[in-house]
């Protein structure tokens, strides 16, 4: 493509960063524009998982059903604390239609797309293809506490092995113990995905500003874009806190905050800000030797060289960035029940952050209707991090008009 073309990213985050980069690596001049801190929202509080095991979406028969058996709990992995606004309401309307098994089959298959070609790209980028960050090749543990939803995995994993390929396998008793002797000796089991790994969200963001730096992306933060101007069908100009810009094409890749956009690109992007929580504490004694997730409860841990973060949890709170102390308690409380060591106090601030829910769990990766130059790259929801490699491409692939490398109309915004 000519190095004059131009183009601007909207959001700091894995998502906009990697968009940034592969426009940049298809010959556009890019600028980057971050309100605040590159990273600052969801893309750094995560535990780090390259996950081509998440294929299905929240919106499964019987989630609501089992949501609602566990949102009269005190230690319930979703809670809505929201005022119930018209959007939230709609949102959940819409989210409970969207658990029909043929919908969430072509969830599923969306998201497999975008997973399983970011599992290939990582291992391409991270493995001496110019991103300084290390991949671990550990696998994803996921346990239980009790035999039934374990046993209720089974038809899952059949679908995950037949129709995508995912290698899982069942663990229980003495070689479940053999496997993590950090897992407490009285759960029911656990599955394992060998294809799964992991790695450190901070390194790798790190890594990846480096590499744009490298590629002449200009980087601005504490840019905040404070309204869009749309006339004849393109985005012509952006006005911001630091003055006005152009582009021939703009992504827009704010995560939770992207609907505020919505408007002048004539479109819907049912976005609800789903806050979760991570925090940091001392390995514990015996540590887990890979990442974990204590499924019943929503709740995840990575050993990691600098300490074991817990993360995860599903709070609708509006866009409301004040830590709710209950959550993070649960964070702990579900990490003891499952690991023999013992759980120390946070050694850093509680992250809380906004995860870009979508209700049918597939990312929106399209031009926006009402603005011709326009993409919109957001809605990753929790596999933010494991999809952001194949997102990023897509947008550099939709922008030079290139050959997509994999089907875009499972993300289209038209959909809704």
């Amino acid at each position: 493509m000519p190095a004059e073309r131009e183009a601007i990213v909207i959001g700091g985050g894995l998502i906009g960063c990697s968009s940034a980069f592969y426009l940049a690596q298809h010959g556009w001049r890019v600028r980057l524009l971050e309100r605040d801190t590159i990273g600052a929202g969801a893309s750094s509080g995560n535990c780090g998982y390259i996950c081509p095991s998440h294929v299905q979406p929240l919106a499964v028969p019987g989630a609501i059903s089992q949501t609602l058996k566990t949102m009269a709990r005190r230690d319930s992995p979703v809670a809505v604390t929201a005022p119930w606004r018209p959007s939230l309401i709609a949102w959940l309307m819409r989210f409970a239609l969207a658990c029909r098994a043929g919908k969430a089959q072509r969830a599923a298959r969306g998201r497999h797309a975008l997973l399983a070609s970011s599992n290939r790209l990582y291992r391409e980028l991270l493995t001496g293809g110019g991103l300084n960050a290390q991949l671990q090749d550990r696998g994803l543990l996921v346990a239980y506490r009790h035999e039934g939803p374990l046993d209720r995995f089974a038809s899952t994993a059949e679908m995950l092995r037949g129709e995508f390929g995912v290698e899982v396998n069942k663990l229980a008793g003495a070689e479940l113990q053999d496997f993590e002797p950090a897992l407490r000796d009285d759960l029911a089991g656990a599955w394992f995905f060998p294809g799964d790994a992991d790695v450190e969200p901070y390194e790798l963001l790190h890594a990846l500003v480096d590499r744009l730096s490298e590629l002449g992306v200009a980087i601005e933060e504490g840019v905040s874009v404070e309204s869009l101007e749309v006339t004849g069908g393109k985005l012509r100009r952006l006005v911001t806190n630091r003055g006005d810009f152009t582009a021939e094409t703009v992504v827009v890749a704010a995560g939770a905050e992207t609907p505020r956009f919505a408007g002048p690109l004539r479109c819907r992007i049912p976005i609800q800000p789903g806050r979760g929580y991570s925090l940091v504490v001392d390995n514990p004694v015996p540590a887990p030797a890979r990442p974990i997730i204590f499924e019943e409860s929503h709740v995840a841990v990575t050993p990691m060289a600098g300490g074991m973060k817990i993360g995860s949890t599903m709070e609708f709170a509006g866009y409301n960035r004040k830590p709710n102390p209950a959550r993070v308690a649960l964070l702990r409380e579900s990490t003891r029940q499952h690991l023999r060591g013992e759980i120390g106090e946070p050694r850093d601030p509680v992250w809380v952050g906004w995860r870009p829910m979508v209700y049918d769990g597939v990312p929106c990766i399209d031009f926006a209707p009402g603005a011709s130059n326009v993409i919109v790259a957001a809605g990753n929801g929790m596999i933010g991090l494991a999809t952001a490699p194949a997102t990023g491409r897509l947008v550099a692939e939709l922008a030079s008009g290139a050959e997509p490398h994999i089907d875009p109309a499972p993300y289209s915004l038209r959909r809704f």
